[in-house]
């Protein structure tokens, strides 16, 4: 691995850190470590909890490149051990365990998805069930041992839901501790996180004093909210863009967010705000950015190309459209629109959502707004469904 650091100020270092949002507990310890003219650790943890990466986990990757663009190593943890437990951090409700065999497929396809951001030379992959599978029940105890009730106690979320009388369960409990018992495993000097991470990251920065080791500094980053411009993204919640979509799929979603969510997309994704002039222009070369960072510059001109002719020219006949098989809609107009987002666009949509947009007359089919959400048509193979102002559909 290429290791060589830049002959960079650590001053100016960490102002180039913290742009975009970004919070460090502490500057001075950075500042300290900088000085130590090393290769500093960066640590970077993903749970395979689907098979996909999405714009949510670059803000991350985007931060450790620019670690590693200064000299530093990027050490991407693949969380094959901690996602079959299942990270609570800002959950409401206990996260779903999944199997084995549903994480080795997930993380799969993790590393190339990495490396679309990444630099390969200065990275270095490991999978945490390499330590935290081989502990025995006692290592657990032992390690258990280093950590008190009252700090998890501490932990926002937790308190919230036992509050509300929601259950918080054992093995939850048990995340923050292994998080930071990766810390201590692979030496890390700097953990990357969102900034729901900060519990979890000070768990780390507490059990490697412990264990004699220097502490690692949090880095703590915005969170990305996914379309809905509500929630956080995320691929279970249906709201992403994925790193691996068609440049039209990656294109299109980002035409779908609202005004107000593109100035938070320009700001966290590439640290300066939306420009001036009509807000669809300033979308188009959004989107336009983003399919160029993970395609390249002629997907990105031909998704732009494909939009308009679907929408700006209202051409939709003789567009590249997605399609969908009329026999897996239901028996009722919000049913079908649900399942086309669904099956096309891979977005999980609620039956309020789409009401409001039947009601808004964002629905279209042969060319005549469906403004009625009881209404029952009988949808023919061949036939283009518009369901919103930036998605439509070819039935077959």
């Amino acid at each position: 691995m290429n290791r060589e650091l830049r002959t960079v100020n650590p001053t100016a270092v960490i102002e180039q850190i913290k742009q975009g949002g970004t919070q460090l507990i502490s500057e001075q310890e950075l500042l300290l470590k900088l000085g130590e003219n090393r290769a500093l650790r960066v640590k970077l943890g993903v749970d395979p909890t689907a098979p996909d990466l999405h714009l949510g986990h670059s803000v991350a990757l985007a931060k450790m490149r620019q670690f590693q663009d200064f000299g530093h190593l990027g050490v991407l943890i693949i969380g094959n051990f901690t996602s079959m437990v299942g990270d609570p951090s800002g959950r409401s409700t206990t996260r779903p365990v999944l199997s084995p065999e549903e994480v080795a497929a997930n993380a799969e396809t993790y590393r190339s998805q990495a490396f679309k951001i990444l630099d390969p030379d200065r990275t270095e992959i490991v999978w945490n069930a390499d330590w935290l599978g081989k502990m025995t029940y006692l290592d657990v105890i032992r390690l258990n041992s280093r950590v008190t009730l009252q700090q998890m106690l501490q932990r926002d979320d937790f308190r919230r839901r036992i509050d509300e009388g929601t259950a918080v369960f054992l093995h939850e409990l048990q995340y923050p501790v292994l998080q930071g018992w990766d810390s201590v495993m692979i030496r890390a000097d700097v953990e990357l996180g969102a900034t729901e991470q900060l519990f979890n990251i000070m768990v780390g920065r507490s059990l490697q004093k412990e264990h004699g080791q220097p502490q690692q500094v949090a880095c703590l980053l915005p969170i990305l909210e996914g379309l809905d411009g509500v929630q956080k993204m995320s691929k279970s919640l249906g709201n992403y863009i994925g790193l691996t979509e068609s440049p039209e799929a990656m294109f299109g979603k980002v035409m779908s967010i609202s005004d107000e969510l593109m100035g938070r997309y320009y700001q966290v994704l590439f640290n300066e705000p939306a420009p001036g002039g009509h807000p669809m222009e300033a979308k188009k070369a959004l989107a336009s950015r983003i399919v160029t960072r993970y395609h390249d510059a002629a997907a990105a001109k031909t998704a732009l190309e494909e939009f308009e002719r679907r929408f700006g020219k209202r051409d939709l006949e003789s567009a590249n459209l997605p399609e969908v098989p009329v026999s897996a809609f239901g028996n009722d107009l919000i049913s079908a629109i649900v399942t086309a987002y669904a099956v096309a666009f891979k977005l999980n949509r609620s039956r309020s959502d789409i009401r409001r947009l039947i009601e808004q007359g964002s629905v279209q089919w042969r060319g005549e707004k469906l403004t009625n959400p009881k209404e029952c048509p009988t949808f023919q193979a061949g036939e283009v469904l518009k369901l919103d102002k930036t998605r439509a559909v070819r039935l077959v």
